[in-house]
Formats: structure tokens, C-alpha cells, sequence
């Protein structure tokens, strides 16, 4: 396959740069063999009784940074955490950062540059202890949103509540996993009422969310590992749920990826913890899932060759100029979808 079978033409002003408020108020477009124009608000009523949304409670901590090497200002987004104190970062500028430079955040607050990588990564060192550096990232860190998403400066404090799902809860995340920012209490009322489930699971979205593929050749493309939690409890409601005849509907691709990573061969969902590199393109058998709900997605990304993968590649693409001739919203902040598995794609 060939990164150019999963290009579309996207107009700069369908790209989203606040979310609607409130957020239920999102548009959502229902991809099965016919496209429905629907709106968040209508979710309960394409679900049925017994179905299980399984969502991500993942917590985007603030690693955007600002500071200086000497009287030189340099950016950073901290995008793994290697070890205690240790962060491989996205620097700017990075061609003049080497090994031992500090970069001093603020008077409390600095690192130490101890490597240098491909495509601006420098990895650091922090002094601070687990609890203290956690305190200096909520003091002087910005939420770490896509480039897409254009500030004049900083992200601003309402992005802090804007790019958060409801359901965040463990700190880990340097993106969000961005179909959850749509569902508010009112929907999984709703959704409760219809008697559809939910239950959570775990996974930190890491900057390969950010990271263009760069290969001609889509098989040859490295995708960047997340860490994951499914418990065992949240396992057992799945299988469950599954042996009742419902029907399990990820929110969201980082969802979807650790379903499948943890699925064996039948379907069976098992508890899982640990990194998953899980690199979903057309031809992979989903083992775990029946649907999709999720946001707008890049092209040539691996977002999108996922959903082509779930939805099939043709179907995707004429779902999404469906989308861009209807002006829906695109990308994190923009409108959702809901995908029907085409098990001939």
C-alpha cells in the first residue's frame, strides 16, 4: 500500500480551532452503506440495548514548555517518559541543543539535555522528585495540542478544560483521545436510559499521534508504542457483554488499538498492561470490536488508514468529502462519526 491511497483534499477552513459548546452539540455523521447527517445528541438511538461503549480515561497532562539555553528561547512538548526524571521531548529549535546544555524553564524548574535524536527529539533530565515535577508541570506547562490548532501564543486556560474528556482520570496523556471531548452527562444519560453501557480503560496517547508517516510505503512506516491498562474487571464486562449478544463500540481509535492488542483470536478480551505498537491498515481482522465512534482524522495518517481499515478504504474516503462538502468540523476539535465494520473491506 501507498501513503497516496490514503490522501484527501482538506480546505484549511474546515479544520476546527475551538470545539462547539455545548459539546453535545457537535454534529456526527453515521457511516454504514447509506450516511446519515445526525448530531451528537442522537448517539442513543443508534444503539441497542446491551451494547458496551468502551471509553479511554486517560489525563493529557501539560507538557508544553517554554524556557531559555543561555539567551536562546527554546519550545518543547515532552512526549515520553522514559524513567524517573527522564523525557524524551520534541525541541524547537533543536539544531543547536547538544548533550549537557540546561534549559531553565523557570527559577525552580529546569533540564538537562542528555541525548539528541532524529526529527528535533532531545531527551532531558529533570531533577525534581515524581510529585514535584508533577506540581511544576501544572505551574508552568501549556496543554500539548496539535499543531493544527493554531494560538497566537500559548494554549490559553480554556484549552486546559476544553482538550480534557469527562472521563480523564489517570495522568499520562501528552494528546487526547479527542472522540471522548464530545460526550457530556446529559449523553450517557441518554445513553444509560437506551440501556448502554460503558466502562473504561487505559491508554496514554503518546506524539506518534502527531507524527506524519513519512514512507512511500505504508508497511514500512515504525509506529511509536503507547502504554496501556485494560483490568480485569473491565475485561470481564467486555467478554460478558459479548457472550450476551451486545455489541462493543470503542471510543475512539487509542480505545480501539488496545481492545485489539489484548484480543485473542476468538475475540476474547484478556487484562492487559504494558506498550502496544499495533499498526492497523487495511487487511488487519478486527478481532474485538463491532463499531467505531470517532473523530475526523489527517490524511495519510495512521488514524485515517485505521478507519479505512475498519470501514473500508472507499467508504471512508466518500464519507469524508461527504463531510468536507457538508462542512462538517475536522481533527480534534471538530464533529465525530460513527462507524459500521464492513467485514469485506
Amino acid at each position: 500500500m501507498k501513503l497516496s491511497d490514503f490522501s484527501y483534499d482538506l480546505p484549511p477552513e474546515r479544520i476546527a480551532q475551538r470545539p462547539v459548546s455545548p459539546r453535545d452539540h457537535a454534529r456526527l455523521l453515521a457511516v454504514d452503506e447509506v450516511l446519515q447527517d445526525l448530531s451528537i445528541k442522537d448517539l442513543p438511538g443508534l444503539f441497542r440495548s446491551g451494547d458496551l461503549l468502551v471509553f479511554n480515561n486517560t489525563r493529557v497532562i501539560p507538557t508544553r514548555l517554554e524556557g531559555r539555553r543561555k539567551t536562546a528561547k527554546v519550545e518543547v512538548t515532552l512526549h515520553k517518559n522514559d524513567a524517573p526524571g527522564t523525557w524524551r521531548a520534541f525541541a524547537k529549535p533543536a539544531r543547536k541543543l547538544k548533550p549537557g546544555d540546561v534549559i531553565e524553564f523557570a527559577p525552580d524548574f529546569s533540564a538537562e539535555v542528555i541525548a539528541k535524536g532524529e526529527y528535533g527529539e532531545v531527551t532531558l533530565t529533570f531533577s525534581q522528585s515524581s510529585t514535584d515535577f508533577s506540581q511544576a508541570l501544572e505551574r508552568h506547562g501549556a496543554m500539548p495540542l496539535p499543531p493544527y490548532i493554531k494560538r497566537d501564543e500559548q494554549p490559553d486556560s480554556q484549552d486546559r478544560h476544553d482538550y480534557q474528556t469527562m472521563f480523564a482520570e489517570i495522568p499520562g496523556a501528552v494528546a487526547a483521545p479527542t472522540a471522548g471531548l464530545h460526550f457530556t452527562p446529559d449523553v450517557l444519560s441518554g445513553l444509560s436510559a437506551k440501556g448502554v453501557d460503558h466502562t473504561m480503560l487505559t491508554l496514554h496517547v503518546g506524539a506518534g499521534t502527531f507524527l506524519p508517516v513519512k514512507t512511500d510505503s505504508v508497511e514500512d512506516h515504525q509506529m511509536h508504542g503507547e502504554w496501556g491498562e485494560i483490568n480485569e474487571a473491565t475485561a470481564n464486562h467486555i467478554n460478558q457483554t459479548r457472550r450476551n449478544g451486545g455489541r462493543i463500540i470503542p471510543v475512539g481509535t487509542t480505545a480501539l488499538r488496545l481492545l485489539e492488542t489484548a484480543a485473542l483470536e476468538d475475540g476474547t478480551v484478556q487484562p492487559f498492561m504494558g506498550e502496544t505498537s499495533l499498526f492497523i491498515t487495511p487487511g488487519y481482522r478486527f478481532k474485538a470490536v463491532d463499531m467505531l465512534f470517532t473523530n475526523f482524522h489527517l490524511p495519510g495518517s495512521t488514524l485515517f488508514m485505521l478507519v479505512c481499515a475498519f470501514a473500508g478504504t472507499e467508504r471512508m474516503k466518500a464519507a469524508y468529502q461527504h463531510a468536507i462538502d457538508h462542512e462538517y468540523r475536522f481533527y480534534s476539535y471538530g464533529d465525530g462519526s460513527l462507524l459500521t465494520k464492513n467485514d469485506a473491506s
